[in-house]
């Protein structure tokens, strides 16, 4: 049996493990596109702090870890999929034959349609080599103005703030972090930002980067009007799934890969794990992307255990994003935006520079949003997973959001006092 695996990020790399511990003779052959060890993409604000070197960022700090394991490592850029034959074409021309197949090629930079986008001072934040870049452009005192404050976006900023660099971030949308946060929330971490000398606009865009003259490299026009003199820019405008490759195969695709809760595609001996990967969602059931690295080392267990001939499944996809902001800690759970027609309980503090959501169907946790609580929020997670039935406990949260840990152990007894 020969195994592909496509990609060799995190679910790349625990789907080679596990499927070695599922298969010990079968052949593994891990292909990456980079021409690098395996690296987690998390850990480039480590790097661009310099709290870490390269050899920091890879995901198996023994050299000859995948060759103990028997694991083939390769590099190149699949661009074509013939799955009747089964067969893998690269860009240098060559093929790779499979018996199964996991695609985990992950996701890439987005950069939207700007003009002077291309000028050399002008970055991304999402490989290695852009990190490499963005080290020898920036050092403190530099003006740096950075293009999203989504998830990475934040990730990216605190980075560049612990560089020294004098740093503007601009925002499409009405708050920082809008895929994540509600509105309130979102505009508490804008406050937070601010006040740590950090400039942001909000509900802007770039308009244009342009040569900047004498005084600086460049000069930025922002949809507002604004223009801003920079050194740098910094593009964190968002990602998109590594999909071109599949173009005219029968695999079945929305947004990703659209999979199972076993991590297969349409195609038999096809699976998918990752960022590429469409799963359902844990409540809706509806198709969702969850490119985060957790999720994708869940469905990387499951993809591998399959692969190799088990019966695993994963419940769901349930959103969970932790998030660190210049000290302050965030977290959405579940459906943090809500449902139609339900109901929802919400504290802040904006003095403390602490919040609350709760979203609720029926007496059924399903959503959750906090910022600056950093104790016991793993009981949102735990409540909204379980789905556990609330009971009386639901109009106690609605009249006491902040105090869930009372109602989870309130749970719990009532549980156990019902099985004895």
């Amino acid at each position: 049996m020969k195994y592909l695996i496509l990609g060799n990020g995190p679910a790349g790399v625990v789907a080679a493990e596990t499927l070695r511990r599922n298969d010990p003779v079968g052949e593994i052959v891990m292909v990456g596109s980079e021409g690098l060890p395996p690296y987690s993409r998390m850990a480039i604000p480590y790097f661009l702090e310099g709290n870490i070197g390269e050899p920091g960022m890879y995901l198996r700090k023994s050299a000859d870890h995948f060759a103990k394991l028997g694991v083939t490592e390769r590099n190149g850029r699949a661009v074509g999929l013939d799955t009747a034959a089964r067969v893998v074409r690269y860009a240098d021309g060559t093929t790779e034959s499979y018996d199964k197949l996991l695609i985990a090629t992950g996701s890439r930079a987005v950069n939207p349609p700007i003009p002077g986008l291309d000028r050399p001072q002008v970055q991304n934040c999402w490989t290695m080599t852009d990190a490499r870049a963005i080290a020898e452009l920036t050092k403190p005192g530099s003006r740096v103005l950075q293009l999203g404050a989504g998830f990475i976006g934040c990730i990216i900023m605190e980075a560049l703030a612990a560089r020294g660099v004098d740093l503007t971030i601009v925002e499409m949308g009405d708050r920082m972090v809008p895929r994540m946060m509600t509105e309130k929330a979102g505009g508490m971490i804008k406050n937070w930002v601010e006040k740590k000398g950090i400039r942001v606009r909000t509900s802007a865009g770039v308009k244009s980067i342009d040569d900047g003259g004498a005084d600086a490299p460049l000069s930025v026009t922002l949809s507002t009007g604004e223009v801003l003199p920079c050194d740098v820019v910094i593009v964190a405008a968002g990602v998109a799934p590594n999909l071109d490759f599949l173009a005219g195969t029968p695999i079945t695709m929305g947004r990703g890969i659209r999979v199972d809760n076993g991590m297969r595609t349409s195609v038999e001996g096809v699976y998918a794990a990752g960022d590429v990967a469409e799963g359902c969602d844990f409540f809706t059931g509806e198709p969702l992307v969850s490119a985060i690295q957790p999720n994708a080392a869940d469905q990387a267990r499951v993809a591998a255990v399959n692969m190799a001939g088990g019966d695993a499944l994963l419940p769901g996809v349930l959103p969970v994003n932790v998030l660190a902001t210049l000290g302050l800690i965030s977290t959405s759970f579940g459906q943090w935006w809500g449902e139609e027609g339900g109901d929802n309980a919400e504290h802040f503090d904006t003095e403390r520079s602490r919040y609350i959501s709760l979203q609720f169907k029926d007496d059924v946790l399903i959503g959750a949003t906090s910022v600056g609580m950093t104790q016991h929020v793993g009981v949102l997670r735990g409540l909204i997973q379980t789905r556990t039935p609330l009971g009386r406990w639901k109009d106690f949260l609605m009249e006491n959001p902040t105090r869930f840990p009372e109602a989870y152990l309130g749970c719990q007894q009532s549980a156990s006092a019902h099985l004895a």
